[in-house]
Parts: C-alpha cells; structure tokens; sequence
C-alpha cells in the first residue's frame, strides 16, 4: 500500500517541537515539501517573520535558508492536509487540570481535535505520526477516531515516532540524535509506512540508529526515557541534601559515581530542580498509567521522582531564608536566570517560577535578568510582580541587593565581574548558586557569603 517517497510532509502545531523538527527535516530534504500549520495565527506570523517565536541555537540560520523555498508556515490547515503525505502531530498534551484523573492524566483533547480535522478534510490516504508525547495505545485512540464514520476508500496509518531532542541543543540533536525510534502497527500496510518514513530519516542519519519496533513500544519509551532522566536529577539531589549534612562535596561524589561505566556522568549535576515541559508532566503520566492498571507500587516509585523534586526546590529556597537572618521582606534579591534551562527562552515548569513565587510570599524585592526569558517571566509572574523588576543588565539588577540567586546557569554569567558585583551590593553579601556555576572559594576571597548546592557554605567571616 505504502510505496515510493514521501513528497509533502505536514505537521500540526508550529511549538518547541514541531518548529525545530520540521525546519531541519526541510534542511536535510530540500526536495521534500514541508508546511507547518497551526491555529495561533499570531504564532505563525512570528514564523514567517525575522523573529521566530522560539529561541534555539542554530535553528534562525535554518528557518532563513529553507523558509519560502520548501519550508512553509500557515494557517490553511484544511488545504495542507489534502496534500500531505504524511502527517505529523506536534500539539500540546500537557497535565490535566480538570476532572477524571486530574493532576496526573495527560489532557488528549487537543490530540483528539487534531485526528478529527484530518477526518473531515483527508481526501486520500494518509500516514498520521504521533510525535507529542503520549499515553501508551494513544494511537489505539487515533485510529478508532480516523475510522469512526467510515473511510470512504482512505487508508490511515498511525504511527507512533516521539520526539528525543532536549530544548537548548535541539538543532544537534534533530541533526545528529542517538536514535530515531518510529512505531507501527505489525501488519503489512503499518511496516510498510514505517519503512517509508525511515527511508525519509535515513538521507541524514544512519541506519543503525533509526529503530523499527511496535507502537506501543515506541509510545512507552518516551515516557520511560524521560521517567529515567528526571530520575537520576532527583537521585543526585537527593545526595545532595545529605552532602550539605555531613561536609561532603556533592560534585566529588557525583565524579565518583558517574566514573562507574555501569552509571556514567550524564545528568549527574545538582542544583535547584529539573522543569521544563516534559519531565514532571510524562513521570505524572507514567504514575497514572501504573495507577489505572493497578500498579501501585510502581507508580509509589515514580511519583517518588516528582516529590524528591518539589522537596529540592523548597529546600533551597527555606535555605535562602535561614541564612538570610530568617527574613527577607524588603531585602532585593537578584535572580540570575529565568528559563527553565540555558539556551531557551521556554520557562515552563521552571524552578525559577517556584523560588520567585516564594520569595514574593516572604515579602521580598526582586529583580530578574535572563538572556531571553523576561518576556515569559512577565507572563508568569503577573498580578504577583508588584515587587519585581526585569532587567537584561546583571549590574543593574545586582545594585543594592542583598542576595543573588542564580537559578540558570546561562555561560553568560560566567563572565561576570564579582568585585564589581560585591561593590554594587548591601553587605553582607549573600550568593546562592542553585547550579554550582561559580567558584564558591573564589567568591568567598571577595567576601561574599556564598551557599552552593550539596556543599558547604564558603565564607571569610
């Protein structure tokens, strides 16, 4: 049924994924057609316009090299589809608010709207890829939904085909990934679009690292994948309330642990908590799937990740408060990074939200600077930032505040001259590095009182 090439490629929401994944597909098959829709017609003017919506090293020279020439954005979503060959799903799943399995369940609805506008406007066959993440035997969902009203002659195959890039190296990691992971249905007619859309993945990467497997394998593996990242965050942190204990130093141990090639050393670094969009909202999912199937003990293991989490950023910010005399109302308190993770400007589920919000509760003044997330920290702040001031200039916001709290660790704050910092400060001057970026002993010899995450404190007095 599946033969030849795939010639025009569609996907549904122009987000953080399909954006990126989309303009690089374009990059690597020039001879491909490639049109990204969505609903938010403000997003896609910012798509075709020199001010993409998203922030991605890498990605603005690609839009600009392919865009008008077989990349498109648009808002036709019903014309684009009756061309498409294939068919990609990028839209939100996040956490749902309401109802059954509220707090946990992933919120299918905006999956769900997107299968049943295909319905209405397919003229043809039609491969459709599940690349949100998703709750295991979703595309059972998709299906039953594709085929409600009879297909009329069409054939519709779902596919399952998640997304592994990590937000601030997601250009590399679309051009060079570990692996390519595509799911079907093991019939003739599910292996044959499998087939199809590997050979599109194998004009740029090799074929040992596109793996074939069934769809539900491949919709449980995102989940796992992330489940066991946020995981090893969480192990690490653990550790490090104990090193802060006990006099250890939680970097030694983590150099240590991850010299185990058993182990290794990624996603082995402390600090004030995982966010962003994936890991807290899959590892809910996860729990609630062990739930419904009556898995308790396993979900008990899994939620555990998310608690250890949450336990992590209270526990910085408590400790922000105790060495601050156990006050901060009135104080100014620097807050070096907003985003949930350098190199993006995407703040959600950001630690920074968490330690804002709280440090606002006790009263204090804040002034934030991000490289590229002010905007959303706006946005995430509003009707509680009466305190709150947003500033691109460190010197500026670091002016008579009693603390600085870095929450991000951008590379531009590396650069950053501590003598003239430690000048511009009330004293005594506190820095509590939530990411173990700076040099505690060097900050120590200028004078400040500084609080690394699972270290001890350093300080002259």
């Amino acid at each position: 049924m599946w033969q030849g090439t795939i010639q025009n490629v569609l996907c549904i929401g122009a987000g953080y994924v399909g954006g990126p994944t989309m303009a690089v597909l374009a990059d690597r098959c020039p001879d491909v057609r490639v049109t990204v829709v969505d609903v938010d017609s403000a997003r896609i003017r910012a798509w075709n316009s020199s001010s993409l919506p998203i922030f991605e090293p890498g990605l603005d020279e690609i839009v600009r090299r392919r865009r008008g020439k077989n990349l498109f954005f648009s808002s036709d979503v019903a014309g684009s589809i009756q061309k498409a060959d294939v068919i990609f799903v990028c839209v939100n799943t996040p956490t749902k608010q309401y109802g059954y399995g509220a707090g946990y369940a992933a919120d299918l609805q905006y999956v769900e709207q997107t299968a049943r506008t295909i319905l209405q406007n397919a003229t043809d066959d039609k491969i459709v890829v599940e690349k949100s993440t998703v709750p295991v035997r979703t595309a059972k969902a998709i299906e039953r939904i594709l085929c409600s009203q009879g297909t009329q002659g069409m054939h519709f195959e779902v596919l399952s085909n998640p997304e592994f890039m990590a937000e601030g190296t997601a250009v590399r990691d679309l051009l060079e990934p570990d692996r390519v992971l595509i799911g079907s249905r093991e019939t003739p007619a599910g292996v044959g679009a499998r087939r199809l859309l590997a050979d599109l993945y194998a004009r740029w990467i090799p074929r040992e690292r596109i793996l074939e497997t069934n769809v539900w394998s491949s919709e449980l593996s995102k989940l796992a994948a992330n489940a066991f990242l946020a995981q090893r965050i969480s192990s690490i942190n653990s550790i490090s309330a104990l090193c802060e204990k006990t006099g250890a130093d939680v970097e030694e141990v983590a150099r240590a642990v991850g010299m185990d090639s058993r182990i290794g050393s990624k996603f082995l670094k402390a600090g004030v908590g995982f966010g962003g969009s994936c890991f807290r909202k899959d590892i809910l999912n996860l729990v609630y799937l062990c739930r419904n199937y009556g898995l308790d003990e396993v979900a008990d293991y899994w939620e555990s990740v998310v608690r250890l989490n949450d336990y992590q950023k209270q526990r910085f910010v408590e400790s922000i408060i105790e060495h601050m005399f156990h006050t901060v109302a009135g104080k100014k308190i620097a807050i070096l990074g907003f985003a949930f993770k350098p190199d993006t400007g995407d703040t959600r589920d950001a630690p920074a939200i968490f330690v804002c919000r709280k440090l606002l509760e006790e009263r204090a003044r804040l002034a934030i600077v991000d490289p590229q997330a002010l905007e959303n920290a706006r946005k995430d702040l509003k009707g509680i930032d009466d305190g709150v001031e947003y500033d691109e200039d460190v010197y500026r916001a670091v002016e008579g505040a009693h603390a600085i709290v870095l929450v991000t660790e951008w590379k531009e704050f590396l650069d950053l001259d501590f003598e003239r910092i430690y000048s511009l400060m009330e004293k005594p001057a506190f820095v509590f590095d939530g990411r173990n970026l700076f040099d505690p002993d060097k900050l120590a010899r200028i004078g400040f009182q500084v609080f690394p995450v699972g270290k001890i404190k350093r300080s002259t007095l």
